[in-house]
């Protein structure tokens, strides 16, 4: 993919990851939460929208001083949008007002896509049409990757709260889970193979050359705990809830979620470092 000055120096780097990292967490647990049925229970539901909407208060905080592109904006108001939806859900769920709660949910996760989107356009900047798109599957795969990883556990450690809770919520969550782990590796795969064919003489080393060299060890690490990691743990936690071990399930996907979000935070800074949305 083209290589090109992002308006940010290397100071602005760590804050942009942290940033882009805590944004595709909490809209990873908004979207992944429509998969969760009801019987989890009001509490978990409310417990899971508040933590998103503090991830997005932290994502604020935290967020880096870039040159502010039409996308960038846009992405940031979007954000504002999906975490006011958030508390506002939080404030509702199992109280007055439930009437109300479908329009909520629609708005903050029509608003948390269009939030990576825009971020999307706003890292891609004047790549292709291609590479936008890429990059924007890239973003929303990493978004559902971290939100059915955490929502899993969470729900996993759920039943120590709600014991009678069946099984089979657990395992539809481990499915999806399993299901976002496809998509994220055939997204990066699609990345990769895009970079390589693309790569022009003038533009720098290739992203083949990239890997083969110490920098690469990134890449290599991004693989191997962000994916490679996750899918193996994944299938173990299906097969653990086949046999209906919550809590051995459970302790399986917290090493998950933790490779998950290691994966993810060296993807993003790959990305940044070789503009490959991987």
């Amino acid at each position: 993919m083209e290589r090109r000055q992002l308006g940010r120096d290397q100071q602005e780097t760590g804050p942009l990851i942290l940033f882009l990292f805590l944004t595709h967490l909490a809209i990873g647990i908004q979207l992944t939460l429509l998969a969760v049925a009801r019987e989890a229970g009001v509490k978990f539901f409310r417990f899971n929208a508040g933590m998103a909407a503090i991830l997005v208060a932290f994502a604020f905080a935290f967020r880096p001083a870039v040159d502010a592109s039409p996308a960038w904006t846009a992405g940031l108001w979007a954000l504002a949008v999906a975490g006011a939806a958030l508390v506002a859900y939080w404030a509702t769920v199992g109280r007055v007002l439930a009437g109300i709660r479908p329009a909520i949910v629609a708005v903050g996760v029509a608003a948390g896509v269009a939030a990576l989107s825009a971020q999307a356009l706003h890292v891609a900047g004047a790549w292709s049409l291609a590479a936008r798109a890429i990059t924007a599957a890239s973003f929303l795969s990493s978004a559902l990757f971290l939100g059915g990883a955490c929502t899993a556990m969470v729900l996993g450690h759920w039943y120590l709260v709600i014991p009678s809770m069946q099984v089979k919520h657990l395992q539809s969550l481990v499915k999806v889970h399993i299901a976002s782990i496809a998509v994220r590796i055939a997204v990066v795969a699609a990345a990769v193979l895009f970079a390589i064919g693309t790569w022009q003489p003038g533009l720098g080393p290739s992203f083949g050359y990239y890997v083969t060299t110490a920098e690469g060890a990134f890449f290599w690490m991004r693989v191997l705990f962000g994916l490679a990691g996750p899918a193996v743990l994944s299938y173990l936690t299906w097969e653990t809830a086949k046999i209906q071990s919550t809590q051995s399930a459970t302790g399986i996907l917290y090493v998950d979620f933790f490779f998950v979000l290691v994966g993810e935070v060296v993807a993003k800074y790959v990305l940044l470092a070789t503009r490959v949305p991987v």
